[in-house]
């Protein structure tokens, strides 16, 4: 235990304020289940009670190697077989599975391995989420791209030959705001044929007025879809609101956005009942919205600026290419993306059984693909596999895949 003394002469004890502060900020900390004032509510809607309620009732220790060679021998998986797929039952089968999953990527997807990179143009947040190298309390370097500097950066981009890209900020509404993500959206169209969002949730009309700038999707990791370990990881800040979070995906398709993507933060809390809420929502959303474009993502916890305790092994090899297989089962049309949090062994693996989608080029500081911005901000996390856009490409087609650059056309 601590003790210093101040420039007036006074002796206090460290732990003990730190304590005292610790405490404050438990009493003042917001209900994480109760919407904020100007959050649209979704009152129409009950997805998220169907998904919470199916996740707590998910018992992955009743199924046996019985059940998942049930589940493989269906031509259309039912719930009842994706929680059989994801299963601890499952790993001894895991190449019988991972068979099949192939089978059903070559079947719906050919060899087409579509690629996209994603653009940090702000990394400003207002969450404490204890997890996340961007959150408010990291001291990192902070940065937002004017107009000018988004520009530069994406005709760079663009010059690798992509033709979609993500756009990612950190989730700040006063650093950057709806028409500041719009001015970007505006910006992409003139280089990209698909433009994605990796941003903060929003209501159903702000999400059609990013449409309108030219938006084709969005994606939000829920993290957790564990609503108590939820309020223990994120302990200020928007993002705190559990239900607000989890209804993103469908607020966004009344906004008018034609795809949405899912992803649970794998290693966060117990990855087998995260990965079913995930799969389990994306499906409850597409048999709503059948119009909806559906995508997955598989992420794994990677080490963080200023968190050297997160151990990004918690969810091992064989546990993610798990996931991976039982997601295309039980979706096969959906799209599935393996990120560079992987090196370039495991996404080389994934694409070549069930992945579909690859980022090339990537970075996840702010303004890092031309040199002569200033004022560079600090990276998200530690990316695995540095490979640039005609190093993939030419990893796809070492592996008999084709590397697609657009899967969209507008008419």
């Amino acid at each position: 235990m601590s003790s210093n003394t101040t420039e007036h002469g006074e002796h206090f004890n460290e732990s003990i304020v730190n304590e005292v502060i610790l405490e404050d900020m438990k009493k003042n900390r917001i209900d994480h289940m109760k919407y904020l004032p100007g959050m649209e509510t979704m009152e129409e809607s009950d997805v998220m009670e169907q998904v919470i309620t199916a996740m707590n009732a998910y018992d992955y220790d009743k199924y046996t190697e019985k059940d998942v060679r049930r589940a493989l021998e269906h031509d259309n998986r039912t719930v009842e077989d994706f929680q059989a797929l994801l299963s601890p039952a499952a790993l001894p089968l895991l190449e019988e599975i991972a068979q099949a999953a192939r089978v059903e990527t070559r079947k719906h997807f050919g060899n087409s391995v579509y690629m996209f990179t994603p653009i940090y143009i702000a990394n400003y947040c207002e969450n404490y989420c204890i997890y996340c190298g961007f959150n408010c309390h990291n001291k990192i370097r902070r940065a937002q791209l004017n107009a000018e500097e988004i520009d530069k950066e994406m005709a760079a981009i663009a010059k690798t030959g992509l033709q979609e890209i993500l756009i990612l900020t950190g989730e700040s509404r006063i650093k950057s705001d709806v028409k500041y993500i719009g001015e970007a959206c505006k910006i992409a169209r003139k280089y990209f044929k698909v433009i994605g969002l990796e941003v903060y949730p929003m209501n159903s009309d702000e999400y059609h007025y990013l449409h309108e700038c030219g938006a084709d999707y969005v994606t939000v990791f829920q993290e957790t879809y564990n609503s108590d370990k939820y309020e223990t990881l994120h302990l200020a800040g928007h993002k705190r609101i559990f239900p607000y979070r989890l209804n993103a995906q469908e607020r966004a398709l009344k906004g008018g956005m034609r795809g949405v993507g899912f992803a649970a933060l794998l290693g966060l809390d117990d990855f087998r009942k995260d990965a079913f809420a995930t799969g389990y929502h994306a499906w409850l959303l597409q048999r709503k919205y059948p119009h909806a474009e559906i995508a997955f993502s598989c992420p794994r916890l990677r080490p963080i600026i200023n968190n050297d305790r997160i151990n990004p092994m918690d969810v091992h090899e064989p546990q993610l290419l798990q996931v991976v297989c039982a997601y295309r089962l039980f979706m096969p049309f959906a799209s599935i993306t393996v990120s560079t949090r992987e090196c370039e062994r495991v996404r080389d693996n994934l694409v070549n059984i069930a992945a579909t989608k690859i980022s090339a080029g990537v970075s996840t500081g702010i303004g890092s693909h031309v040199e002569d911005i200033e004022d560079k901000g600090d990276d998200q996390f530690e990316i695995s596999d540095g490979r640039s856009v005609d190093e993939v490409y030419q990893a796809l087609l070492n592996h008999d895949l084709q590397p697609v650059m657009n899967d969209y056309v507008y008419l």
